[in-house]
């Protein structure tokens, strides 16, 4: 069979410009070269570092405070990390004390609680969380959308927003977390919504900001799209499949859950 020539300006240099994949790597013998190898073991080193870094809590509870919330700390039934990679169940469901210590918070009802958890990449909250705030606060304040609940959560997977929210009453809850790390972004950083949380909600009734690090979305431009989002989700009473994402002013693009990869995060 005849082998198609490449396109001219199309070639496997050309694309390793454009992309951080591994393509177009050579090869030495049977194998990869040299300095593929060793850059492929030490991406992969770091991926598995953000899976098992420290989660920062108190940093995150300071920095939140910073920012004029008061969040409460809360943990899943996830008992170390060791528990929280074997059984993705029990970062669903809230421990006992954190059941009865979000019960008992002052306030009634609130229209919007965030929700900071660490996910599989401990990492990328650390890095991310405070300053992605920090953007979407004056933007839900220009909404007259206030932040009526923050929650540090540990050991949290997706889901475990849907029980806090419930718990507290939350018409909207944003929850922010770490991403499951890839060999060319660990510290990749994702934002789930959905309205009116409860246990059982599924992907389906959620959005999904995904990829947010430095060589990905922005802190502003992420913050920009959450706002929208929390806008027209309170406007609407909905997210999920029948909320799309036309923030961008004349592109529609749908990033309900399943266009973000939910199976890449924590759900």
């Amino acid at each position: 069979m005849a082998t198609m020539p490449v396109p001219p300006g199309r070639n496997l240099r050309d694309l390793r410009r454009l992309t951080p994949a591994r393509v177009g790597l050579g090869r030495t013998g049977a194998g990869m070269p040299t300095d593929a190898l060793l850059a492929f073991t030490l991406d992969h080193a770091r991926a598995r570092d953000a899976v098992h870094a420290p989660f920062d809590v108190a940093a995150l509870m300071q920095g939140l405070g910073t920012l004029g919330l008061e969040p409460l700390e809360v943990r899943s039934r996830a008992r170390d990390r060791k528990d929280y990679l074997r059984r993705p169940d029990l970062g669903r469901m809230l421990d006992e004390d954190s059941r009865h210590a979000l019960a008992a918070r002052r306030g009634g009802p609130c229209r919007l609680a965030i929700v900071v958890g660490d996910g599989l990449s401990p990492a990328a909250v650390n890095t991310h969380a405070i300053e992605l705030v920090r953007h979407l606060v004056p933007r839900l304040a220009a909404e007259t959308i206030e932040i009526g609940c923050a929650v540090v959560a540990s050991g949290a997977r997706v889901a475990l927003g849907d029980e806090i929210g419930a718990i507290i009453g939350a018409q909207m809850l944003v929850m922010l977390i770490g991403e499951r790390p890839g060999l060319s972004t660990p510290d990749s950083f994702g934002a789930y919504l959905t309205f009116a949380p409860r246990p059982g909600r599924t992907d389906a009734e959620r959005n999904c900001i995904s990829n947010i690090h430095g060589a990905g979305l922005g802190h502003d431009e992420a913050a920009s799209k959450i706002a929208w989002l929390v806008r027209e989700a309170l406007a609407r009473e909905v997210t999920g499949v029948a909320l799309k994402d036309e923030s961008g002013g004349g592109t529609s693009q749908r990033i309900a859950a399943g266009s973000g990869r939910p199976d890449k995060t924590a759900v």
